[in-house]
């Protein structure tokens, strides 16, 4: 094999999987590897990872901070769509894995790597977004998925391996941990092993983001989001570029016990599984972008948005964010954001979130039209010839089976 790749970049953690896939790569391939790690906001420090590659022996180590792109550049424009997978999944994790690809094919294209690693597993749906974005990319690229090449199938065989090859483990790594977890600015996951039961419930110290709503303040939070072309630009006035503001509802999310779901989802691949999921922030956006949404987009406009939003989220789960249809579908979708400006106020309690006011500059809500009181720019008399006329197949039709 030592023919075929000459240089790698691997999208690496530092954790078990991708430190033993590291090693792997280097003596199945003998080749150079390069190792990427992004930060997308995921919390941890990521200098361990830096230094853990280091000792293996990694020459061309990347750690980059894409906080601001991620959320400037693919979580705002998801959210202009007010993307829900099933009608409940806020897509954290689908939304990180294109930006990853990206920035490892560049990092490719930079260090004159002819193939691309992931530590992905054959039985997930990462392996499919991580190498649709590749491919979009860099169409002749050698893609290199361990989980489908190697013997190391279970969690056992790897820590033998990791211990032949004096690989570090962590301690925990030793016994079975209850369930694995990705986590990025916009939320944090858990699936697997404890959770694979979906009859039974969350162990409540499995979550790191958000209080539980029974123990959140019993006095409530108001919070205001300006919006700008679709898009939050400051909190309660004040200006903060994407991942700071992402951050602080994060912050004011999970102080209120919000943005947790229990879902059973349907992977690409075919099989369903069991995921839960802490979006605090993500939770909270969604409920003031449609607030300011239905002061400012028209009828039409909305309701063709929320019947293009199931498939545009579909797109996003699957894998499919280069694909031209994903394309098509957000200039449709951004066209329809240039006049949702304005402000949402939301009360935040108890794991709930409440749209309590919403003002725009752009406002088509008109208080003249739709007052009880007496108005001079609507004629009620206008309405019996509307009804009547939209009765007319509905009379037609009855008359007919009478």
């Amino acid at each position: 094999m030592s023919d075929q790749v000459k240089r790698v970049v691997l999208a690496y953690s530092g954790g078990l999987d991708t430190s033993v896939i590291l090693r792997w790569l280097q003596e199945t391939y003998a080749c150079e590897v390069v190792t990427f790690t992004a930060d997308v906001g995921q919390g941890e420090e990521l200098e361990p990872a830096r230094k853990k590659a280091e000792s293996m022996g990694v020459k061309q180590i990347f750690v980059d901070d894409l906080r601001e792109e991620f959320v400037r550049d693919f979580v705002f424009p998801m959210f202009r769509a007010n993307a829900l997978y099933e009608g409940v999944y806020l897509l954290g994790t689908s939304i990180a894995r294109p930006l990853i690809a990206k920035r490892q094919i560049e990092i490719a294209e930079e260090v004159g790597a002819d193939a691309v690693a992931h530590g992905a597993t054959g039985k997930g749906n990462d392996q499919v977004r991580f190498e649709l974005g590749y491919y979009a990319l860099k169409p002749d690229i050698k893609v290199i998925a361990p989980w489908r090449e190697w013997d190391l199938n279970s969690r056992t065989r790897l820590i033998e391996y990791a211990e032949q090859h004096q690989i570090p483990i962590a301690r925990g790594k030793r016994g079975e941990p209850p369930y694995s977890t990705d986590a990025n600015l916009l939320h944090i996951s858990y699936e697997g092993r404890a959770l694979e039961d979906p009859w039974v419930e969350p162990d409540e110290e499995m979550f790191t983001r958000s209080v539980a709503p029974e123990k959140a303040p019993d006095t409530p939070t108001y919070v205001e989001i300006d919006f700008e072309k679709g898009d939050p630009v400051a909190i309660d006035g004040k200006r903060l570029s994407p991942a700071a503001l992402l951050t602080k509802l994060n912050e004011l999310g999970g102080a209120n016990g919000i943005g947790r779901i229990d879902m059973v989802e349907n992977r690409f691949v075919g099989m369903k599984s069991r995921g839960v999921y802490e979006t605090p922030g993500g939770t909270v956006l969604l409920a003031a972008r449609r607030a300011v949404e239905s002061l400012t987009l028209d009828r039409g406009a909305m309701h063709l948005k929320d019947e293009l939003m199931p498939r545009y989220a579909e797109l996003v789960y699957n894998g499919f964010w280069f694909s031209p249809e994903r394309r098509m579908l957000q200039a449709a979708i951004d066209e329809s954001q240039q006049r949702v400006n304005g402000t949402a106020r939301l009360k935040l309690y108890k794991g709930s979130v409440t749209v309590v006011g919403r003002k725009s500059p752009d406002s088509l809500y008109r208080h003249d039209v739709v007052t009880f009181e007496e108005d001079t720019v609507y004629d009620q008399r206008d309405a019996e010839g509307f009804i009547k006329l939209n009765a007319l197949r509905l009379r037609l039709a009855a008359a007919v089976r009478q």
